[in-house]
């Protein structure tokens, strides 16, 4: 297919009757978003003069609209910005300002700060999800918007931002549509799929695997309306029969101390969007035998979806497994020399699916576009069979007296004492050392801290100079949109200055 806007017409003239979309009661056909996208599409061209490559925002939490303004843009031969809807007025005109958004889809449960947003860019236009048509005519896109090539920008997708202002991800539509593809493989998806959505639809992993991925091969998506209470969320995966499951590692914990005669309907657990600690995995294997639970990488960089744990295995604990269909992956010094097996350096991928590049960022481009190879910025090694190990994030590693020590293996330990509920270890400037590890965590319901006993059970397993100074009790950890844990946030509070 030459672009994403052309796939989904034809899907949605394949499957028209056929349900794309669940939300709770609702059942949404293929018609009926191919309708309400085309007839968003048309209006974008007519009454907002979209042009091709003009970028158009979605600030919207998760609802069905989301689907009908991402192909309405696609379909109008716009650009989409996702944004993520937690972020505040300031840190939204940014990105409008920097990604040059003059048209802006959303509601008004998000958008609670438009004086602001409309000072700070006066052209600004919004359309409202709330006035859409409840049953627009039976249309399609506009014919002479339908001609971007697989190689013209489709969506420029923001970083989280942890170093810095967040830089937009310049994904083009052969990047996501040979992702999906590859995905397509790899997770052996069939039409009959229904993809378990419940993370923010603007996040990356959400945006391919959970929507693009499912509605162009024919499958649908089960929209979850709210995580809370789990109980609902739960409610709401039995009713609808969702088959495949992309989240994060805490939910998947959370699916593991279900109690007994509660059976999930999933053919398959796909965890994301960061590392899936191996007791989360041993508890949840040992609750759901039956469900493979596969560990994945991603970046928004690579559209995102890298490298998967094969659904027929051999599953490897610990390990991201080998790269997907048509991707490479690698591992670098910092020349860019590769690296034998076993030997940790920086992970390195390529593939039809890496970015452009950083929109109005090309230094920033230059120093992660190396050689034809995107640096990750992830610390890692690829094993002789193959399959490949996340050791930590390249700026996350500590050098407590000049000697690397990864985070992650230490929270490895953290999980396995009894009542944490979660883990994550930073580094503390030191006079001596010069760093040391600091560990945080949460508590399991009614469970007591005793700081001596878990710095003992650390003791035993862990060499002196990886050792946590201290572990300190937090209500819960601080986290991003997608549940990824804020290590940005827990070294501020070590190092306020910063």
């Amino acid at each position: 297919m030459p672009n994403l806007a052309a796939a989904f017409a034809v899907a949605a003239e394949r499957h028209a009757d056929r349900p794309a979309l669940f939300w709770g009661d609702t059942q949404y056909r293929y018609s009926d978003l191919m309708r309400s996208s085309a007839w968003l599409a048309g209006e974008l061209v007519r009454t907002y003069s979209v042009q091709p490559g003009d970028r158009v925002g979605i600030w919207l939490r998760n609802r069905p609209e989301f689907v009908t303004a991402l192909f309405g843009i696609l379909g109008a031969g716009g650009v989409v910005v996702p944004i993520n809807n937690f972020l505040k007025a300031d840190e939204v005109s940014y990105l409008l300002e920097d990604a040059g958004v003059n048209v802006l889809i959303t509601e008004a449960a998000v958008s609670v700060s438009l004086d602001e947003l409309r000072a700070r860019r006066p052209a600004l236009r919004m359309i409202w999800v709330d006035d859409f048509p409840a049953g627009p005519p039976v249309g399609s896109f506009p014919s002479d918007r339908l001609g971007a090539r697989r190689d013209d920008l489709a969506v420029l997708i923001y970083t989280s931002g942890t170093t810095g202002r967040p830089k937009g991800a310049m994904l083009t539509h052969g990047n996501l549509l040979h992702n999906v593809e590859s995905c397509r493989q790899v997770l052996q998806v069939v039409d009959f799929d229904r993809f378990v959505l419940l993370l923010p639809m603007f996040h990356s992993f959400m945006l391919t695997v959970c929507v693009l991925l499912p509605l162009l091969v024919g499958g649908s998506m089960v929209l979850i309306r709210s995580l809370h209470p789990p109980k609902l969320m739960l409610q709401e995966m039995l009713q609808n029969q969702g088959t495949v499951l992309p989240a994060v590692a805490a939910l998947f914990r959370v699916l593991a101390m279900l109690p007994p005669g509660v059976e999930l309907p999933l053919r398959l657990g796909l965890s994301g969007a960061g590392p899936l600690p191996l007791e989360i995995l041993r508890a949840f294997n040992e609750r759901h035998p039956n469900v493979p639970l596969i560990e994945g990488y991603g970046l928004s960089e690579a559209s995102p979806v890298v490298s998967v744990n094969p659904i027929a295995g051999p599953w490897v604990a610990g390990t991201i497994g080998p790269p997907i269909p048509d991707v490479e992956m690698s591992v670098q010094d910092d020349q860019g020399g590769l690296l034998s097996d076993d030997v940790d350096g920086e992970i390195c991928v390529r593939g039809g699916n890496v970015m452009l590049g950083y929109w109005n960022a090309p230094e920033k481009t230059a120093e992660t576009l190396v050689n034809g190879w995107l640096r990750t910025g992830d610390i890692g090694h690829r094993r002789p069979d193959g399959y490949y190990v996340i050791t930590d994030r390249k700026k996350d590693m500590l050098k407590p007296n000049g000697i690397n020590v990864y985070p992650r293996e230490i929270e490895e330990i953290l999980y396995q004492f009894p009542g944490i509920r979660e883990a994550a270890v930073v580094g503390e400037p030191c006079d001596r050392r010069g760093e040391r590890p600091v560990a945080f965590v949460s508590l399991d319901e009614g469970m007591a801290f005793d700081e001596k006993a878990l710095l003992g059970f650390l003791r035993e397993r862990l060499a002196d100079f990886k050792l946590p100074r201290r572990a300190i009790v937090l209500p819960s950890l601080p986290r991003n949109a997608t549940g990824k844990i804020l290590k940005t946030a827990l070294r501020e509070r070590l190092n306020p200055s910063e």
